[in-house]
């Protein structure tokens, strides 16, 4: 019990000693004086006052009548879970199939998923179940699945985490302003796999996501030189639904150099660096770094030729799953109240 509470409920005591003693005048003041100094409604306040101390028969949320000596304490009404364990069990079953969503991203695809798996006979549930998949709230999915994500928890994590959503530029080229609206204006990052051990050649994840709309495309890279990062780039564009308009990387010397700004200019593209050492800067893509290729890929070693064809074939596939079955969750504005 907090000190607030244990507070009037000692001015309750105090008062409701004069408050039942005293006739209609020194009850008003009484009373004045007990919502002054809680806080209390009127009338909730002088019910308080008349029963504090006195045996009283209350009904429950059940039915049956319970009786409170002493002070008189709320009414704890249970009602009916809505929510049953069957609910749970497909509940955490679409939760896994979805590469365990928060309960945003998973509310999201629950509109369109369900209908789609029982039409397709892959989820047979009573049509109650349905209907409360189709209902439920991101809140309450994410209270459901707490005990789930505590078996999964690891003890220890990487230590490299999606930033803020904040967006500086420092243009080097521009053809045109950077429209977060409009679907081409990709941030592109290299994701190492060295295993821990930086020495020697390991191959690199290039990892480019549009910042209006959160399509992925990753392709593998043999090593840092701006060669297989050119062609790698080439081949993610290929693969673009929309027109490349504009390219944002970090400082990187495999994106910073004299062909790549030189294709920009031909091509007519928007080419922009971000801050030395703000990651925030390019969080967009910062974010997609951890959630997709490291969680595909991990944190191991890679450096032969078979390695990289087997990323490559691994991306190719994931690329479809996270841009057509995953939902995006994005910061659309921010608002400041005060200081």
């Amino acid at each position: 019990m907090g000190l607030e509470m244990r507070v009037k409920r000692a001015i309750l005591r105090e008062l409701a000693r004069r408050y039942q003693r005293g006739r209609k005048k020194e009850k008003t003041r009484v009373l004045e004086e007990f919502i002054g100094l809680t806080g209390y409604n009127r009338s909730y306040g002088s019910w308080l006052l008349r029963n504090c101390g006195r045996k009283v028969v209350l009904s429950g949320g059940d039915g049956q009548r319970v009786v409170f000596i002493g002070e008189v304490r709320p009414i704890r009404r249970r009602r009916a879970r809505v929510y049953d364990e069957e609910f749970k069990r497909v509940l955490v079953w679409l939760w896994e199939l979805l590469d365990y969503s928060c309960g945003k991203r998973l509310v999201g695809s629950l509109r369109w998923l369900v209908p789609k798996l029982v039409e397709q006979r892959e989820l047979r549930v009573k049509k109650a179940v349905q209907q409360k998949l189709l209902q439920v709230s991101a809140a309450t999915v994410d209270r459901l699945l707490r005990p789930e994500r505590k078996r999964y928890e690891l003890k220890s994590r990487a230590r490299t985490r999606p930033g803020t959503l904040l967006k500086h530029q420092v243009p080097i080229r521009t053809f045109a302003e950077w429209e977060e609206g409009k679907p081409g204006f990709l941030e592109i990052d290299l994701v190492g796999h060295d295993g821990g051990n930086a020495q020697g050649e390991f191959l690199y994840s290039l990892n480019a996501t549009d910042v209006a709309s959160g399509w992925i495309e990753t392709e593998a890279v043999r090593n840092r030189a701006q060669v297989w990062t050119f062609q790698a780039l080439e081949k993610i564009k290929q693969r673009l639904p929309f027109a490349l308009l504009g390219i944002d990387s970090d400082n990187d010397g495999a994106f910073i150099n004299d062909h790549l700004v030189r294709y920009c200019q031909e091509n007519n593209l928007t080419f922009t660096r971000s801050r030395p050492y703000r990651k925030n800067d390019n969080c967009y893509v910062e974010q997609k770094n951890y959630s997709v290729v490291r969680r595909l890929a991990g944190y191991l070693r890679y450096d032969t030729e078979e390695e990289q064809r087997l990323l490559e074939r691994l991306y190719c596939r994931s690329r479809l799953y996270c841009n057509f079955f995953q939902p995006n969750m994005k910061l659309v504005n921010k608002e400041r109240a005060g200081s």
